[in-house]
């Protein structure tokens, strides 16, 4: 009988749980923003996604395609594909409120089905509105940087905002000279692209120098190689340092730790190898935070020399800001 009443039990137990189904499995991310403090300035870094393709060849141009994948796979990566993250970020100095660089654009949103053009919706999950960006900035022409300029139908995504640019970049691509000469292919569409996306803003923005504060407490530092004008930036307030190195390098595990390595994307590659030597050299040896682009979200780390490169070494989350 003890048995019996056990199974019967069990059998009900059974079926009453049976009968309470599951909620369905969730198919979003949460809201993709992360802040952390820079002595009085405060840092949101806003992710606009990731983009997941298989791994083309020449994408490292000095390196065969299967050394890219060993790569990969040693970081426990898919050895097949690449998957380059995109990361903007926010600066509010206390009286400004600056973003640095914007996206592949919101039209990517669909167009990826969801894996890119994110920047815009979790900015304002974040709470901060476009409307109340007072400055973008600008590191270099390329469409992942540039295309948040627009909404999706074309529009101003930043109404009330300043469009700061560094003056060697706008120099080059606004050039009709240098489009004439542009390669087919990518170069081409870079110079249509650029065209299409300032001329929908007036091409009303301001260039900036190198070595001079674009706003202040954040001076523009010249990066070049992977464009003619690209630019990081040091971010300084209360004796603290955030040095946002925009693309000195891709994504870390294939261009820090092996800095040698020429991506197919850098205009001038012995250059742009050059121009991640030395700033890489200075990280290490300051200990300066680094923000990266294409790192990992959030996107912050340090680094450090290992063997023949560098090792990028995450900073942790925290809790609170």
């Amino acid at each position: 009988m003890a048995g019996t009443s056990a199974s019967a039990l069990g059998a009900t137990l059974h079926s009453g749980q049976a009968a309470a189904a599951a909620p369905p499995a969730a198919n979003e991310q949460a809201s993709g923003f992360y802040r952390y403090r820079v002595g009085e300035f405060q840092v949101t870094v806003v992710t606009d996604g990731v983009n997941t393709y298989p791994i083309p060849e020449g994408f490292v141009t000095n390196v065969p395609r299967n050394e890219v994948g060993a790569a990969l796979a040693a970081a426990y990566l898919d050895g097949e594909k690449i998957s380059v993250p995109y990361s903007p970020i926010v600066v509010n100095t206390g009286s400004r409120l600056v973003v640095f660089d914007t996206g592949t654009g919101e039209a990517n949103f669909a167009a990826s089905k969801g894996a890119g053009g994110q920047f815009h919706r979790n900015l304002q999950a974040s709470g901060l509105k476009q409307a109340d960006v007072d400055t973008v900035v600008i590191s270099h022409f390329h469409g992942d940087h540039v295309n948040g300029l627009l909404t999706a139908d074309g529009k101003p995504a930043f109404p009330n905002a300043e469009i700061l640019v560094p003056r060697a970049e706008w120099a080059f691509w606004m050039d009709d000279g240098e489009m004439s000469r542009a390669s087919k292919g990518r170069m081409e569409g870079l110079f249509r692209n650029n065209r299409r996306v300032f001329d929908a803003l007036g091409r009303k923005v301001t260039p900036y120098e190198w070595d001079r504060e674009v706003v202040p407490g954040i001076t523009a530092v010249g990066t070049p190689g992977h464009s003619p004008g690209h630019t990081s930036y040091v971010i300084a307030s209360g004796g603290a340092k955030v040095f946002v190195q925009s693309d000195v390098t891709n994504v870390p595990v294939l261009f820090a730790r092996n800095p040698g390595w020429h991506l197919s994307f850098d205009q001038d590659p012995v250059m742009a190898e050059a121009t991640r030597r030395r700033v890489y050299d200075m990280l290490s040896a300051e200990r300066m935070k680094v923000q990266g682009f294409h790192y990992p979200f959030p996107a912050l780390a340090h680094v450090e020399k290992s063997g023949n490169g560098y090792r990028e070494i995450p900073v942790p989350w925290s809790p609170v800001v």
